[in-house]
């Protein structure tokens, strides 16, 4: 009994990370505490990712694939080792990202999930199947045991449906439309947009770009008229020019440049058969963004949407279809699944109460994290960035593990402050199993809620990457040192923008919006104060997404470019607004060659600065030659992108910074033109590239333009990103403050900006510089909405519109409307009560 006491007290009680280098840590000492939840804050690019994922994660995992054979770890995408002297008791790690993917086409949230597994299993073992001749059979265990089921009617013989030949993305898939719910079908409207053209004058697009002229000449031998207006032709020759038949034509033609006559036979393709010809034929991406404008999606007509095949909607399980059942909502499909196994014979329950199980066991972890609004057939491309992490947790979380190392990057994303209680709440309970917690986050609700704080800055980038407060949240909220701490304590006041009186909101203008029903929103009638900060609030899957991102703005977009409004839009009235932006998280450029300087427009003109000194022109450099791409000045070895990939056998292709330009793209030359700064100090552009937006203002005084691009970014808060810095690596917060460089400091009086979340990844002292980003753009006359759940944010609105009272179908109504203080008074407001 002693040596066993013994044994329990040299158990360790931390993680010990030493000489941390990854990024920009530097050379950190730190111990994080074992089965506790340890919050881990400091402001953007201070270094909190780099410890958590950087160092914890990829060490914790790292060293569990290393347990494993060779030749399964040639299978897997491996870690490589983390930039750390030594990391000691580290557990297998899992991570939860802060994004996602995005998932494709096919993808929806009972796949994601996994949900639907089970569900398809239910319906292949459980349900009634159909014999060839349309009789219904009782269930029976003969699916399950792989033999065949006799109708009791008409004395068939048949085998039962598995639970692949259920499945969409199977053989259970609709034949029109793949799987996919969706055709795409030609939009007539778009191959005649102007028909007071004559076919002559190019009144039908598509001959113009996706067939040839010729077309033109074969539709005259049809009999249609190509020298009168477009609308005054007869019905009759519409329709052959839009439907006619597709079969040769013997024509005599004149080439337009020899003038030669000439006799042919050519097919003839009609409008709407040009666009499926080319539609056939496409192969890329570019091909297919050609065509997009002459396509439109509409419901697969065979399917309705389902995405499933005749067949596998056949069979019934309490009297309904597997496609009547993935189109219930998850609150609504639970009472459902437990009410399956009493449905059927005492010999299948078993069994059955085996399979609902394990679907009770996933959906419990979707509820307790807000998400029984879902409908398992929704597409997952239209779940929110928060909807589909939360998706993530729960998977990761219902395994019951114990002893792993759960790193948590931002888990409180896209959440409502509501719905933060079944986060705390999952994470209580990765505890209790005896795993350890790490999360990465900056809302204060989730920090309060763990046991240790470790807090890195004090700024970011260079002037961050060390540890400087840590403790409990009592004493991280006392210390001077830090920066978090005021946010956390209870005096903090957060309105830091002036209170409009409700009198005045309006003065301005007016956007007037009306829909009808689509999801599970309601018709709405909504009004948006033009010239002002509107946040629209509202707890996860109340519709905020769908009548801003898929009313507000395609409403808007159609009504300032003249088109056709979208279906279920029924009116849009916002006079003098000209355009609208969406300035949203999706990351910057897809590869390495898209840095901060080259998206903000300041790489160009520092490649004229450069090309215009005496050294530059002594070697007859222009300002092309400057570029990292194409110009004769870039590294060789790497041509220009900083880095080499080396293929190591039987381990992860290793990406290294390039041994000759060591990470600055540049070849030697460039290095060797340097120019006097204000600061007194020569630069090449290479060096000026690895400095910081900060420390490149600084430097180069009375350059005005490139001066005031750098100020742009340095009020948006990201002085501390460095030039050369690849976009596609920057946080969703960076992103799209980022984006927003190329819009400030114009009139914007026609402008609507749109905002989808933007305090992703941001910190409160962030959030500030947000509001006064908010504030510039209003002071230039922009009408600003926001999508937001942040306190801060929603406290600092001019108006808010409230949506809910829940999520799903419980939701999609708007509650209130009015300033925060009106707000605040609204007893059905579930925002109210957290404002």
């Amino acid at each position: 009994m002693p040596g066993e006491i013994r044994q329990k007290k040299m158990l360790p009680k931390y993680i010990e990370v030493r000489g941390a280098k990854v990024h920009n840590l530097k050379n950190i000492d730190v111990n994080i505490p074992l089965h506790e939840i340890v919050a881990i804050a400091g402001v953007s690019g201070s270094g909190k990712s780099s410890l958590a994922l950087g160092a914890l994660y990829a060490e914790g995992s790292r060293r569990y694939l290393e347990s494993l054979s060779t030749y399964t770890r040639r299978r897997m995408t491996q870690a490589e080792r983390a930039d750390v002297e030594d990391v000691r008791y580290v557990p297998a790690a899992l991570a939860l990202r802060q994004r996602p993917g995005v998932p494709g086409i096919r993808s929806t949230f009972g796949t994601l999930s996994e949900l639907l597994n089970s569900l398809r299993l239910m319906f292949s073992r459980l349900a009634s199947h159909r014999c060839p001749n349309g009789h219904y059979c009782p269930p029976s265990l003969s699916v399950a045991a792989m033999q065949e089921i006799t109708c009791p009617v008409c004395g068939e013989k048949f085998y039962g449906p598995g639970a692949e030949e259920l499945a969409f993305n199977s053989t259970g898939a609709c034949k029109t439309c793949g799987g996919t719910g969706v055709v795409q079908t030609v939009n007539e409207a778009a191959l005649v947009p102007d028909d007071s053209k004559t076919i002559d004058e190019g009144a039908v697009v598509v001959w113009g770009t996706l067939m040839w002229s010729l077309m033109k000449d074969i539709v005259r031998t049809m009999g249609v008229r190509t020298d009168v207006p477009f609308r005054d032709l007869s019905p009759e020759e519409k329709e052959i020019v839009y439907h006619g038949e597709l079969k040769k034509h013997h024509i005599h033609y004149v080439n337009p440049n020899t003038l030669e006559p000439a006799e042919m036979d050519f097919n003839y393709y009609s409008a709407v058969n040009s666009v499926k010809n080319s539609l056939a034929k496409v192969k890329d991406e570019k091909g297919m963004k050609r065509l997009e404008k002459y396509l439109e999606e509409d419901v697969c007509p065979d399917c309705h949407g389902t995405r499933l095949s005749e067949a596998a909607r056949a069979p019934k399980l309490r009297g309904i279809g597997l496609d009547q059942a993935t189109a219930m909502t998850l609150s609504e499909l639970i009472p459902w699944v437990q009410g399956v196994p009493a449905s059927l014979p005492e010999e299948m329950r078993p069994m059955a109460e085996n399979i609902c199980e394990s679907f009770m066991d996933v959906s419990k972890r979707l509820m307790d994290l807000g998400l029984g609004y879902l409908s398992l057939d929704r597409a997952a491309s239209t779940l929110s960035t928060g909807e589909r992490q939360r998706v993530q947790l729960a998977r990761a979380v219902r395994n019951r593990t114990t002893g792993v190392l759960y790193v948590l990057d931002e888990p409180s994303i896209g959440l409502h402050p509501y719905n933060l209680k079944g986060l705390t709440g999952v994470m209580d309970d990765l505890q209790a199993d005896g795993n350890s917690v790490i999360i990465v986050d900056h809302d204060t609700q989730v920090l309060k809620h763990a046991d240790w704080m470790i807090e890195m800055g004090k700024g970011a980038g260079a002037d961050g990457g060390t540890v400087i407060s840590e403790g409990t949240i009592e004493d991280i909220s006392k210390n001077p040192r830090s920066v978090i701490g005021p946010f956390l304590s209870d005096q903090y006041e957060a309105r830091i923008r002036p209170v409009l009186q409700t009198t005045s909101m309006f003065e301005k203008g007016t956007i007037h919006l009306e829909t009808g029903v689509i999801h599970t929103v309601h018709p709405l009638d909504v009004r948006i104060p033009m010239g002002r900060l509107t946040v629209v609030t509202g707890v996860s899957g109340s519709g905020k997404t769908t009548m801003v991102l898929e009313s507000l703005i395609p409403a808007l977009k159609a009504k300032t470019s003249g088109q056709k409004l979208p279906a279920h839009v029924k009116y849009i009235e916002a006079e003098g607004i000209t355009q609208v932006k969406l300035i949203d998280a999706t990351p910057i450029g897809i590869n390495v060659r898209s840095t901060v300087a080259t998206y903000a427009n300041v790489h160009d003109e520092l490649r004229k600065v450069y090309a215009k000194t005496k050294d530059a022109k002594e070697h007859s450099f222009k300002a092309g030659d400057f570029s990292y791409n194409t110009g004769k000045l870039r590294c060789p070895t790497c041509d220009g992108t900083g880095e080499i990939s080396l293929d190591v056998q039987f381990l992860p292709d290793v990406k290294i910074p390039c041994p000759d330009c060591r990470g600055s793209r540049y070849s030697r030359d460039a290095f060797d033109i340097r120019r006097k700064a204000k600061d007194g100090n020569e630069y090449s552009l290479p060096e000026l590239m690895n400095m910081s937006v900060d420390q490149v203002l600084h430097a180069l005084g009375g350059l005005k333009l490139l001066q005031q691009r750098l100020q742009v970014l340095h009020d948006l808060g990201l002085g501390y990103l460095t030039l050369g810095e690849e976009t596609p690596g920057l946080s969703g917060g960076e992103a799209q403050r980022l984006k927003l460089a190329s819009e400030m400091g114009k009139g914007q009086s026609d402008s609507v900006f749109v905002f989808d979340e933007p305090t992703i990844g941001l910190h409160p002292q962030d959030v500030k510089t947000l509001l006064h980003v908010f504030q510039t753009l209003i002071d230039h006359g922009a009408t600003v909405v926001v999508i937001e759940h942040d306190l801060d944010v929603i406290k600092n609105a001019d108006y808010i519109i409230d949506m809910g009272p829940g999520g799903g179908k419980e939701g999609g109504r708007i509650i209130a409307c009015g300033t925060p203080d009106e707000i605040r008074q609204t007893d059905e407001s579930i925002t109210g009560h957290y404002i």
